[in-house]
């Protein structure tokens, strides 16, 4: 069944029940995000950059986990919004290892890309660092893994649960958690396939393919 919403003073025709973000991106209305894939049963929202305003609604709230509903009136943008949306990515930045000049990601990379569409500063150090500094995983034949970049979006988790071998979560807890494999084997030592689904989706360069030997 249709319904009707309203984002931004703009009437959109939609699934009831449909993704709120993903209906925002599917009619070309920008809304920052990093962890959210389509398909996801739960979004986790852990990078809290969605936020947007519905009517009735006490607060902002991260539209990756809300449903169209018919009557919906949503608001994209607003001075608490972007509030919300730069402590976040403050947050993101402030364990994320900073070194677009020799990243793989560089010019390809989601922070950047946020960080242009909302006027952010990648180099802005609003938290102390909380760099894990753990060490590369080259072992890998096809890609590595830098941990030091990863901002925990949780999108190679899902993609290799439910494309790959399962061979990465999450592990540890608080400013501990990381993306890891059992037990922190290497890669090589994984049941990993080579799909390299989690290299695609990886939004930071954190996943990496390794350079061809000429």
């Amino acid at each position: 069944m249709l319904c009707t919403i309203h984002i931004d003073d703009r009437e959109i025709r939609v699934k009831q029940g449909a993704n709120l973000l993903l209906t925002a991106l599917d009619n070309g209305i920008d809304i920052p995000n990093l962890c959210y894939m389509e398909g996801m049963p739960k979004p986790p929202a852990s990078c809290r950059l969605c936020y947007v305003e519905i009517a009735g609604r006490p607060s902002p709230v991260t539209s990756c986990t809300e449903i169209t509903v018919d009557g919906m009136v949503v608001r994209t943008s607003s001075p608490e919004i972007r509030r919300l949306r730069k402590f976040s990515f403050d947050l993101l930045l402030s364990r994320h290892q900073i070194n677009c000049s020799v990243c793989p990601a560089n010019k390809k990379c989601s922070l950047q890309q946020i960080a242009r569409s909302q006027h952010f500063r990648i180099i802005e150090k609003r938290f102390n660092r909380v760099e894990p500094l753990l060490p590369e995983d080259t072992s890998h034949p096809l890609f590595n893994f830098n941990p030091n970049r990863c901002v925990l979006c949780g999108r190679c988790v899902y993609i290799c649960s439910s494309k790959g071998t399962g061979v990465l979560d999450f592990a540890y807890r608080g400013l501990e958690t990381r993306v890891s494999t059992f037990a922190g084997m290497p890669l090589a030592e994984t049941a990993c396939n080579g799909c390299l689904e989690c290299v695609r989706v990886c939004p930071t360069g954190s996943l990496y393919l390794k350079e061809k030997k000429q």
